[in-house]
């Protein structure tokens, strides 16, 4: 984990315009499957969008009173109704809102439309250690240390961290069932594609919840 800027937890590179596009289309084609929201943390949710429109103007958007024009040309209405798919519809990143409930945060709310290999709806309303199951490498020492940080973020003192994951395409809506057999990762040395998450930690000001951000990069090698 490393320190960043205040504003550095969305990005726009230049698969914006592709990626936006898959998005749009599992929006439409498969929505409930890639976005979820207790009722209660709505305005959680509206706190993280206008945490966002404070950024994406210096990502070469355009924020008005009612709507974003996008760095594609696309104009996207401000619905604070629907907080979470705005945002899905503006930015690459996708949006995991966790809050404090006794001694961990649980997943109250996401956008997730790129998975590496779980889905949304087994991790709802889980606490971390639950949405990391079955991931052996999670244990219950690792589980205390990642609690500690989303305890410890402060707001505007996000934290990021990457990982590198070896896949055999560059599909990058890649859902797996927690019961599924473990995903055999190819040869490191053949595999065709390498796939990056570049994650965040961002403490929310008002109403305290912790965004976990997620910027994928799928690569050739």
């Amino acid at each position: 984990m490393a320190p960043a800027a205040a504003d550095d937890w969305l990005r726009v590179d230049e698969a914006y315009g592709a990626q936006i596009q898959r998005r749009l289309e599992l929006f439409s084609q498969a929505r409930d499957a890639v976005l979820w929201m207790e009722p209660t943390a709505l305005n959680a949710a509206r706190e993280v969008l206008a945490e966002a429109l404070a950024v994406l103007p210096s990502l070469g958007f355009t924020v008005g009173a009612s709507d974003v024009t996008c760095p594609d040309g696309r104009v996207v209405p401000l619905d604070l109704n629907e907080p979470l798919l705005t945002l899905g519809m503006l930015v690459q990143e996708d949006i995991c809102i966790l809050r404090k409930h006794g001694a961990e945060h649980v997943l109250v709310g996401a956008v997730l439309c790129f998975p590496a290999s779980w889905r949304l709806a087994e991790k709802a309303g889980k606490p971390l250690i639950g949405i990391h199951e079955p991931v052996q490498e999670y244990d219950n020492d690792l589980a205390r240390r990642v609690q500690r940080l989303f305890d410890g973020v402060r707001a505007g003192r996000p934290l990021w961290r990457f990982n590198r994951l070896w896949y055999d395409d560059p599909e990058l809506h890649q859902p797996r069932s927690a019961t599924a057999p473990r995903r055999i990762e190819p040869d490191r040395k053949a595999a065709p594609y390498i796939r990056s998450e570049r994650q965040c930690i961002v403490r929310m000001p008002v109403s305290d919840v912790v965004v976990f951000s997620i910027h994928t990069f799928v690569v050739a090698t």
